[in-house]
């Protein structure tokens, strides 16, 4: 699975009585927890009163624990004053794209596929959509560049690469294969009251990557004619570009736009230029690897449905991508349209990732094509 909870410890702040007690936070949502200093009675465990999850003291139960400040909320990308590295691709052309898969190695939630999604995406980039090889930039933890590591800042300083001079005409793929979480919304501008984040492979010493700062790096930059897609394979990806516009699609082929701006807000929308993304699961789900654990169960779905049928509208593309996923889960191996049928009846829709479309601006989603 591509979940995970973000893990830490408790240490004693002092108060204006005698009694010592602990300000802690919950890794988990964020919210603020008042529990025991560590070593009394009931000081080990602690459960968030909104998420309703327990912490614990130690790292290997990979449960929700307390922190002992805020969780750490790194400032935005335009206060990045690094320059871009010079050993970052020389854009030629009209197409370029990043690539971020995190392997997360040696910790307890180490990805097997997140490699082989990157290079699998490299692979259709390039042969299908006429991508120059030199003009796509990977992020992954085999790569001997210490500029070319997933971590926070990095991330950063590649999305700035990847919109920067852009201008009417270019097409930018952003592909994330990793870990996603979940963070209590303190701005008031999610329907869920929820911000989605991305895992770099250092969040734990740098903090996550706030679908905020993904949207002011990569989506309000955009200016008219520049177009940007964006290949989101996490836990809880469904609206973690924050675009205005969630498209519900039931499994009837009937679809309706639905507006994600909270209270008429307009600036998180691109200056002109289109944003659409293709996520793995809604927000309150997980997404999963492949049962072979060589590729992401999305990113098996989006390429076969690509390469089956090039041209494909994009809600052909998404049909496709959910009913291979359906028809993958659980243990039911019937081939053919009985197990198809059989799967669909024995498994809830509920508890099976479905793949989701975002866009900042409203299409009819069976008549426009798909092309990067």
């Amino acid at each position: 699975m591509r979940y995970f909870v973000l893990m830490g410890n408790t240490r004693p702040l002092p108060t204006a009585n005698s009694t010592r007690t602990t300000r802690a936070w919950c890794a988990h949502c964020g919210m603020g927890l008042a529990a025991p200093p560590p070593g009394s009675s009931g000081g080990s465990s602690v459960r968030c009163a909104f998420c309703h999850r327990r912490g614990v003291g130690d790292r290997s139960g990979m449960t929700t624990t307390m922190v002992a400040s805020p969780p750490p909320r790194a400032p935005l990308l335009l206060s990045v004053q690094r320059e871009i590295p010079a050993s970052y691709p020389k854009i030629c052309g009209k197409k370029r794209a990043l690539l971020v898969g995190v392997t997360y190695t040696g910790t307890p939630y180490e990805l097997k596929g997140t490699v082989n999604d990157v290079a699998e995406m490299r692979r259709l980039l390039v042969d299908m959509f006429g991508f120059p090889s030199s003009c796509i930039l990977e992020l992954t933890e085999k790569q001997s560049d210490p500029t070319r590591l997933p971590t926070r800042e990095n991330l950063l300083l590649a999305m700035r690469w990847l919109t920067a001079g852009c201008t009417a005409g270019d097409s930018l793929v952003f592909q994330f294969a990793g870990h996603g979480v979940q963070r209590v919304d303190m701005k008031d501008d999610e329907v869920d009251g929820y911000d989605e984040a991305l895992c770099p492979v250092d969040f734990e010493r740098s903090g996550n990557v706030l679908d905020d700062e993904i949207n002011e790096a990569i989506v309000r930059p955009l200016g008219t004619g520049v177009k940007l897609h964006a290949i989101m394979d996490t836990c809880h990806s469904g609206t973690s570009l924050d675009l205005p516009y969630l498209c519900r699609v039931s499994r009837t082929g009937y679809w309706q736009w639905e507006d994600h701006c909270r209270h008429g807000e307009t600036g998180k929308r691109p200056n002109g230029g289109l944003v659409i993304s293709i996520s793995s699961c809604r927000d309150d789900q997980k997404s999963a690897d492949a049962s072979s654990a060589s590729i992401g169960a999305m990113m098996d779905s989006f390429i076969q449905a690509v390469e089956a049928e090039p041209g494909t509208t994009y809600g052909r593309l998404l049909g496709a991508m959910r009913a291979r996923i359906r028809d993958g889960h659980g243990s039911c191996r019937i081939p053919g349209r009985l197990g198809s049928y059989v799967r669909r009846k024995m498994t809830p829709s509920s508890s099976v990732q479905e793949p989701q479309l975002c866009s900042s601006e409203m299409f009819d989603i069976y008549r426009k094509p798909f092309l990067l």
